[in-house]
């Protein structure tokens, strides 16, 4: 049976690696069945890939394995107007079409744009971990959560008072299959701006469909008031853009002003002359996709330091000077994405195994980053391995462009709590996301004196 691979339950626990680790040995390529969960449908199943090799071969290879036809997430979407929509984003395309949106936000993701975000990222963990100090305690997933919030919020223009409705819209597309986030909502609607509280209006009433079937939380329907806010945020960056050129002394200049670090990447989006749906979807992967893996990935890789204290220790004395090589061995082991699908463009044999056109191939990153043919004593967290060739933002066309970023935010967060908790522990057992998606983390009680 390999249908617990699937089900979300198993991921309540912990990520199955002896499981994956036997998968590996056996049949690295297997196939995978989709049992319904809870009033979520059953679906056709898909091919499973866990060796390093093969997923690194169906990342690279987009004419074979193509994240267009059927998108990337293990289930399809419900309709055809579902599918139209998703295939708008660039996570959901192939080159070129994907290297076109891609080349758009480049920009905002280059090691010299994320320099300049550095020092107030920094300030920003410095003034979250401020907050927190003189209470002793925290839940450190709540804690930490701000920090690519805030941080995203900056590069999307999205107004302070705004920034909570991007906790939400992560919640509802990444706990969906989790009762605890599936209907949570924080922002309070009166400290939300004028385009804050127009956009929650439209948030759906329901999360379940007229038939009683749920409603998909990635579909337009599902995020109806993000999609909403999306446009919002665009009219007020044109509206305040047309003012700009009207003050005196605008006929003067030489040339039309970049955007600003305030004003945010959505008028660089509008002036590439995005389509409606590639627009709001360009919008979701920054407000979800940029924000949960972080949310994630930051508690998870305190928790694995907490529970391997003598590293702690080691990585405490010059964190520094090894942060860099503990950060990506933090996420080979505690990858925040665990997979990603994949579907199969044409008959092909991976794995030994004969794949059919249509068939749906979803890679586990987590399996590929514990594969012992690559990674040596792959279950032990080693804080100075090298070289670290996991695959926690992915491979080939479709690598993280957030990276240098995220790799920028954990550093900042967990260089804060290295150097002013010197004596953090466990306050409690740590609750962890269902999902078979993101490894992710609910609640994390520490302590401190």
């Amino acid at each position: 049976m390999t249908a617990e691979i699937f089900h979300p339950q198993t991921y309540t626990d912990a990520v199955p690696y002896a499981r994956f680790a036997e998968l590996r040995r056996t049949t690295p390529v297997c196939w995978i069945e989709e049992p319904a969960v809870g009033a979520w449908p059953a679906g056709p199943g898909y091919w499973g890939v866990f060796a390093h090799a093969d997923v690194k071969r169906v990342l690279r290879d987009p004419q074979t394995f193509s994240s267009h036809l059927g998108g990337t997430q293990i289930r399809d979407p419900e309709t055809a107007d579902d599918l139209g929509f998703v295939r708008a984003m660039m996570l959901n395309q192939d080159p070129p079409a994907q290297s076109r949106l891609r080349r758009i936000v480049a920009a905002a993701f280059t090691p010299r744009a994320v320099r300049a975000l550095e020092e107030t990222i920094a300030e920003r963990a410095r003034i979250l971990v401020d907050a927190a100090l003189p209470a002793g305690r925290a839940d450190f997933v709540e804690a930490a959560a701000d920090l690519p919030v805030w941080t995203l919020a900056r590069i999307m223009g999205v107004p302070d008072e705004d920034r909570r409705l991007l906790y939400d819209w992560a919640n509802r597309v990444i706990g969906y299959q989790d009762t605890d986030y599936a209907g949570l909502t924080t922002a309070d609607a009166a400290a939300l701006s004028p385009l804050g509280r127009a956009a929650l209006a439209q948030r759906p009433a329901t999360m379940t469909r007229p038939d009683g079937r749920p409603l998909n939380p990635r579909s337009r329907t599902g995020l109806a008031d993000m999609y909403a806010y999306a446009h919002g945020l665009a009219a007020a960056s044109t509206d305040a853009d047309a003012r700009a050129a009207a003050a005196p002394g605008a006929a003067d200049s030489a040339a039309p002003a970049a955007p600003t670090a305030s004003a945010g990447i959505v008028p660089r989006l509008l002036a590439e002359g995005l389509a409606d749906a590639e627009f709001e979807n360009m919008f979701f992967l920054f407000a979800v996709a940029g924000n949960e893996t972080l949310r994630n990935g930051i508690p998870g890789a305190l928790l694995t330091l907490l529970q391997h204290p003598d590293q702690l220790a080691d990585l405490r004395r010059d964190p520094e000077a090894r942060l860099d090589a503990a950060v990506d061995e933090l996420l080979r082991y505690w990858p925040p994405v665990m997979q990603f699908r994949r579907t199969a463009a044409c008959d092909v044999t991976l794995g030994g195994r004969a794949i059919r056109a249509g068939d749906k191939v979803v890679v586990y990153h987590a399996s590929a980053n514990r594969d012992e043919t690559v990674f040596p004593d792959p279950d032990r967290l080693d804080l100075t391995r090298s070289p670290n060739d996991h695959v926690s933002f992915g491979f080939g066309p479709h690598y993280c462009l957030g990276a240098h970023l995220a790799k920028t935010q954990m550093r900042a967060m967990l260089g804060q709590v290295l150097t002013r908790m010197p004596r953090i522990r466990p306050d409690g057992d740590p609750v962890r996301l269902t999902s078979n998606f993101q490894n992710g983390l609910k609640h994390l009680p520490v302590r401190w004196d």
